[in-house]
């Protein structure tokens, strides 16, 4: 996950790039990390350790999955608003935060076997899985084969097909070029090093940030206390993406809830503010507005078709990160969605 954010029109491509040791179950309540957790690892493998966080809460567990790139601290603040609910937790994969960084086992199904050894290792029975993005990948996997050990599914913007992606379509590729630049490069990143600027940054371009943990927990810290490269190596990332297969939701015998945003053009300002200047513009981008409705669709369609029953959530204006942009909204859908089950 490079420090540059690829802009609103590209983030479905960033989605393709893709025994319990003695924990130390301690409050971990810093300056950095403020979240009210306890952070516990679990060895899923010999020498493999993930680590799990512990928000507590009452009512059904449900497990946090993070997307390609990122630590379950990226529900550092999302998370806690759930523990009226529900018993919160949360799992960094391995390769990712402070999770062990093996030379393999960056298949989805190595993945998702390493969620059931976590949900073993500390006697979490019958949670509801919520992914964001990639971990989509792990949610259907343990959907198919384990429906009977879990409560339900939820897909934060995780419907994206690995093989029916964007990314891999010459003719959609040439319809990204077409838009202003504006719209398809990622703007400049802070002149500070700081993890402060770094999220001021965000919120300026993005209109939201990484809690500052979450910065802390990816990338390394300098000597001087500024923010560094990235902690998982490029050959992590690779093996996880490499590792995608085709979504297939036949055998889900849970409950499903999907929430992302359904793209459609508007004539109003762009990502950034930025507004379009001419019939030029407007025509390149509802061209790619309506390439990426067409493969959103066929995504839908075929998990509506697997799984009867299924809840579609539209999240307008919601971008990828659908739980920091709309967290207001996400929260109610998942509050609705558990007191269901």
């Amino acid at each position: 996950m490079p420090k540059l954010k690829r802009s609103h029109w590209t983030h479905f491509l960033a989605i393709a790039a893709f025994l319990v040791a003695p924990a130390c179950a301690q409050q971990t309540v810093t300056q950095s990390d403020p979240s009210k957790h306890q952070v516990r690892f679990a060895t899923v493998e010999q020498g493999v350790r993930l680590e799990a966080l512990d928000w507590g809460g009452v009512g059904r567990p449900i497990v946090l999955l993070a997307g390609s790139g990122n630590s379950a601290h990226v529900f550092d603040d999302f998370a806690p608003k759930l523990i009226d609910c529900c018993h919160v937790y949360g799992i960094t994969r391995r390769g990712y935060g402070a999770s062990s960084q093996p030379a393999s086992g960056y298949d989805e199904q190595r993945l998702a076997d390493d969620v059931l050894r976590v949900l073993e290792s500390l006697n979490i029975a019958a949670p509801v899985l919520a992914g964001h993005s990639a971990a989509g990948g792990e949610l259907t996997t343990l959907g198919n084969q384990h429906s009977d050990r879990l409560a339900g599914l939820v897909y934060l913007d995780a419907l994206g097909d690995p093989t029916d992606f964007p990314a891999g379509d010459p003719a959609y590729m040439a319809l990204l070029q077409k838009l202003p630049s504006a719209l398809r490069t990622p703007p400049s990143p802070p002149e500070s090093n700081s993890f402060s600027a770094y999220r001021d940054w965000q919120m300026k371009n993005e209109n939201w940030a990484f809690p500052e943990s979450e910065l802390r927990s990816v990338y390394t810290t300098n000597s001087d206390g500024t923010m560094g490269e990235h902690k998982t190596p490029g050959s992590v990332h690779r093996a996880f993406g490499a590792g995608a297969k085709k979504r297939d939701y036949s055998k889900i015998r849970v409950p499903v809830i999907a929430l992302f945003e359904y793209p459609r053009f508007t004539d109003g300002p762009q990502k950034g503010g930025y507004q379009l200047k001419n019939d030029e513009e407007r025509a390149a981008v509802r061209a790619f507005t309506n390439a990426t409705a067409a493969y959103v669709e066929r995504w839908v369609k075929h998990l509506m078709s697997d799984v009867p029953g299924v809840r579609i959530v539209d999240l307008p204006g919601a971008g990828h990160f659908v739980f920091l942009t709309q967290e207001t909204k996400v929260l109610k859908e998942i509050r609705k969605f558990v007191e269901g089950l």
